[in-house]
């Protein structure tokens, strides 16, 4: 059964960088078999019912402002499956999950600022996956764990996001992460690598440095979706860990 992850996406300029985090997400679409297909939820998504792209191919989104121009001109021109989007909206539809069909919608900067490390040739075809952030992580872990069939097929479920996520307190110029935003990260990585969902779940009354750490707990909401989906022997690895600009976690974790 095909593993699934949940990745960082840093800032839009991510895509630009040759660092050590790049260079993880490169070999890690090196070293895992290459997948049928992928499913990308990003925090970048948002809707109050689930949106299944359909397009067969995905339009590369500029999904922000200010940043270096290369950046605009780079392209990720994956193709859609929409046999696989039919299915999805067929599993999320037996569970009660609200869904519908997006023929208009490409990747966003969360999805494709990693996958063109992962897979930069864009030869595996991608559906993504809106979400709601107005969900509770039990109702996200239940959307994922919806999904978890895909993965029998040898397709990666991937959602992109950050466990710590703080723009307003970003320091440019300096290494290394500040104390509360490690001390988060060890939060969730403690209660990830036993499974402690009541722990988990109630992260915003126990988890230490919440408001810090997550002021906007969009981009944490997905690690949920992807734990979801690797509902049976529910094993974490923790892939990757770093910091960028103080308060930017780059972790990469892998379930199983």
């Amino acid at each position: 059964m095909y593993p699934t992850m949940f990745v960082a996406h840093g800032t839009p300029s991510l895509a630009l960088e040759n660092n050590a985090y790049t260079r993880f997400l490169r070999n890690v679409g090196i070293l895992l078999p290459k997948p049928q297909a992928i499913v990308m939820i990003s925090s970048h998504w948002e809707h109050s019912t689930v949106q299944i792209s359909s397009a067969p191919q995905l339009e590369t989104m500029y999904d922000f402002f200010g940043f270096p121009e290369p950046l605009y001109d780079i392209t990720y021109p994956a193709k859609g499956n929409l046999p696989l989007s039919l299915d999805i909206q067929q599993l999320l539809g037996a569970e009660g999950i609200d869904c519908e069909l997006n023929e208009r919608r490409g990747l966003d900067h969360g999805a494709w600022s990693v996958l063109r490390f992962m897979y930069p040739e864009a030869d595996v075809p991608v559906v993504a996956l809106s979400f709601n952030p107005r969900l509770v992580p039990e109702e996200q872990y239940r959307f994922g764990r919806a999904l978890m069939p895909l993965r029998e097929k040898g397709i990666l479920i991937l959602c992109s996001g950050g466990t710590v996520h703080n723009l307003a307190k970003l320091q440019w110029e300096t290494v290394g992460g500040e104390g509360w935003a490690m001390a988060f990260d060890r939060w969730l990585a403690e209660h990830i690598q036993v499974w402690d969902q009541e722990a988990l779940f109630d992260y915003e009354r126990r988890a230490p440095y919440v408001s810090d750490a997550v002021p906007t707990h969009e981009h944490l909401l997905p690690l949920f979706i992807s734990m979801g989906a690797a509902d049976v022997k529910r094993k974490a690895r923790l892939l990757h860990q770093e910091y960028q600009y103080r308060t930017l976690s780059l972790a990469a974790w892998m379930f199983q």
